[in-house]
């Protein structure tokens, strides 16, 4: 199981025995840390699903390549081929928290599995969090409690069906967090707003649309030190416009300040933008305008 100084978990038992206990569910598990013995840290490729309540300074983990501070009550969403975990420093220690985990093959042909992917925080980076409130942590926690409730009940016919269904409703109360969590770093996204219009700016005021073309949603999310995921997110929260609604409609500005400036031919402005092909441009700028390049000049000449 393990892979250098990484520990694989392919499955749920193998996360259940770094803490010495038994998985009631195959696919499925929860996982009270304070019922469990200290433990040693290692790093950890999870080829399951798993979120983690951690109730205490964990200090510096690793998350993917980055780095980041546990506040107390934060929650993170693993999904399967992410690396997350501290290294192994030699000493035990006692974990605080919860942890829920579920394997792919739970969710095969299910209504949520064809969901998952509305789920995006399963993407966010480690300092994109979920900083839970008091009562929040308190419905998290009732969550989870309910999840093991049902996996203390021998299994039958119902069995996988209400776990999913309190997996979701558990997931979607997540989402309702984030939302929560979105509005109250008000003044944090709208510097963030403010920085996205900035890069933009900069990436056409530079030779990089000649050799790079139109940016994109994860260029201006990784120069930004966000996931693309979270920064679509939160985006599409402040703005009501989703991230590459809004670079396009950035290039579109831009475009047509330099098509009222004559100087230049329809087709350098194309390369200019970033597009490969006049032609392309052309047929872009229709879509979103209504008219051509050519058009758009002759009417504001009139």
């Amino acid at each position: 199981m393990d892979m250098g100084n990484i520990t694989r978990i392919d499955t749920v038992q193998q996360y259940c025995d770094l803490f010495g206990i038994e998985a009631l569910h195959p696919l499925v598990s929860v996982v009270n840390c304070y019922e469990v013995q200290p433990i040693r840290h290692s790093k950890k490729l999870y080829n399951i699903y798993a979120v983690l309540l951690k109730d205490t300074d964990c200090g510096t983990m690793n998350y993917g390549r980055s780095l980041y501070d546990y506040e107390k009550g934060s929650v993170l969403f693993v999904a399967p081929g992410q690396v997350m975990g501290s290294d192994d420093d030699g000493n035990l220690h006692q974990p605080a928290g919860w942890a829920l985990m579920f394997h792919p093959e739970l969710l095969r042909g299910t209504p949520l599995a064809r969901i998952m992917s509305d789920y995006s925080y399963f993407s966010y980076n480690a300092n994109e969090a979920l900083h839970l409130s008091e009562q929040e942590r308190k419905v998290v926690i009732e969550c989870m409690e309910n999840v093991a409730e049902e996996l203390r009940h021998p299994i039958d016919k119902h069995s996988r069906s209400l776990i999913l269904d309190t997996i979701k409703l558990f997931l979607d109360r997540c989402i309702r967090f984030y939302d929560r969590q979105f509005i109250t770093r008000e003044n944090m996204n709208s510097d963030l707003l403010a920085r996205f219009e900035s890069l933009l700016d900069d990436y056409y005021n530079s030779a990089l649309p000649v050799a790079e073309g139109i940016p994109t949603v994860q260029y201006c999310a990784d120069r930004l030190c966000l996931s693309t995921n979270y920064f679509s997110d939160l985006v599409k929260k402040e703005t009501g416009m989703s991230a590459i609604k809004h670079i396009q409609q950035k290039v579109m500005d831009i475009a047509k300040e330099r098509i009222v400036d004559t100087r230049k031919s329809i087709s350098q402005i194309s390369d200019e933008m970033g597009f490969g092909y006049p032609q392309h441009f052309s047929r872009w700028f229709k879509k979103m305008a209504g008219c051509t390049p050519n058009e758009y000049r002759q009417d504001c000449a009139n």
